[in-house]
């Protein structure tokens, strides 16, 4: 069984799941049981993830990745609460770059979200050029995205996590524009502020290939990205400044 306390230097030997769906860097002053519960959780995402792409998502079992891992079923719940978090959870750290980007005055919405988005895109690209064989990371990458477009459970989570954000976005929105959260302007801001992210995981598997350098892959990306924004930019550029 894999040792309990997951290494920096195993994860970064195979496909390091948690860095397409995760890509939050750890606390700079990150304590050693902070440290310990980050690697467990990685451990746990990354090794679920990488069974579920090889044998399917229904196939596998959580006490399979609890064994897998060297811990009870019981540990792994304690970190994701359902099955599909294991690979699709919440980003944390991206609910909380939306908190404090769309609270900002200062910085349009859509300003505001395309720095997120761009840092993402940037943690992703860090970890295919770290890659030693980059040829089987894109193709990690691309099954990886058929795993949630062909398992109805996992799309339904990710509609689910896509609601939550859109629901906080709209709460900050409104509030930024003083009106309510039912008011239609900021609901559908926020609709179509998050509709950028399935624009950069779309642009990202269209232009991923392994002759292409990840700075190529990611001047595309950030092409295509900044093409769609700056379709809703001109109507949120003065949102909530009446």
């Amino acid at each position: 069984m894999p040792p309990l306390d997951y290494d920096d230097r195993m994860a970064a030997r195979t496909v390091n799941w948690t860095a397409l769906h995760d890509p939050s860097e750890p606390p700079a002053a990150e304590g050693l049981r902070e440290r310990k519960k980050r690697l467990m959780r990685q451990q746990l995402s990354d090794t679920a993830t990488e069974m579920f792409v090889e044998r399917g998502f229904d196939a596998v079992r959580v006490a399979e990745v609890a064994e897998a891992c060297g811990v009870s079923e019981k540990t792994v719940f304690n970190y994701f609460p359902t099955k599909e978090s294991l690979v699709l959870d919440l980003n944390e750290a991206t609910m909380a770059a939306l908190r404090t980007g769309l609270a900002d005055p200062a910085v349009s919405p859509v300003d505001a979200v395309l720095r997120i988005l761009d840092a993402q895109l940037a943690a992703i690209m860090s970890w295919l050029a770290d890659q030693d064989d980059r040829k089987e990371a894109v193709t990690r990458f691309r099954r990886f995205g058929s795993l949630i477009q062909t398992t109805p459970s996992l799309r339904a989570h990710q509609r689910d996590q896509t609601d939550r954000l859109v629901t906080t976005a709209t709460e900050l929105l409104a509030t930024r524009a003083g009106q309510t959260p039912d008011a239609p302007e900021p609901r559908i801001a926020a609709t179509a502020l998050l509709g950028l992210w399935q624009i950069q995981f779309q642009s990202l598997a269209r232009h991923l290939d392994p002759g292409r350098s990840p700075v190529g892959v990611r001047k595309a990306v950030i092409t295509d990205v900044h093409r769609a924004a700056n379709l809703l930019d001109a109507g949120l550029r003065t949102f909530g400044t009446n």
